[in-house]
């Protein structure tokens, strides 16, 4: 039986392999045999505009005409892991088709010594829940990574004090899309639904 695959482009949390395993494969550091079913490669979007959402770690984008966002393009993504990935962006953003274009070579911020390549075709998630929760300056991803990775990236001991910190507070700093945030509890009824189905 031929696996029908998925292609994506991500332009935020997403661009950090570990969050996207983490959604994808429960785990920011699964098996080699796993990660090696996602391909992986950096692109461009053009006529869009990527915004930092307010008071978020996250960002969102919106068709602006003659703007670009850079971001990666992933192939080999499974239905369950769409299924993973909708559950994970929640109803802010909806899933939509697009073109992006290969970056053989990458520039500076500006997007100065980009190097195209060839058209592919995605898709990716385009934010609906109103341009008054954005903000009109650009996410950072190099920020994201170096202040705020750790805590989206998912369960180890490294994380436990956040986790357990997470909990007593009865709140989720990452609105949801962190370790034990409503998105994971979503996932995990899922999967217990599944067992209890496959049982009867």
């Amino acid at each position: 039986m031929t696996r029908t695959t998925h292609n994506a482009f991500f332009y935020g949390t997403l661009m950090a392999p570990e969050v996207l395993y983490r959604v994808c494969f429960g785990t920011a550091t699964p098996p080699e045999s796993k990660t090696q079913q996602l391909m992986i490669q950096p692109a461009i979007l053009h006529d869009f505009c990527r915004h930092r959402v307010r008071n978020c770690d996250y960002p969102a984008i919106l068709p602006d005409a003659g703007h670009t966002v850079r971001g990666t393009f992933v192939s080999g993504l499974s239905q369950s892991d769409v299924w993973r990935l909708d559950v994970f962006e929640g109803d802010e953003y909806a899933r939509k088709p697009v073109t992006v274009k290969a970056l053989s070579k990458i520039g500076d911020e500006s997007g100065e010594g980009n190097i195209e390549g060839e058209a592919l075709e995605a898709e990716t998630y385009i934010w609906i829940a109103g341009e008054d929760k954005l903000e009109k300056r650009e996410w950072d991803f190099g920020e994201f990574r170096k202040e705020k990775l750790s805590r989206w990236a998912g369960s180890s001991k490294e994380y436990q004090d956040v986790d357990e910190a997470v909990r007593a507070q009865g709140t989720d700093p990452t609105g949801g899309r962190g370790l034990d945030g409503h998105i994971t509890q979503q996932l995990n009824e899922e999967a217990a639904k599944d067992i209890l189905g496959s049982a009867v």
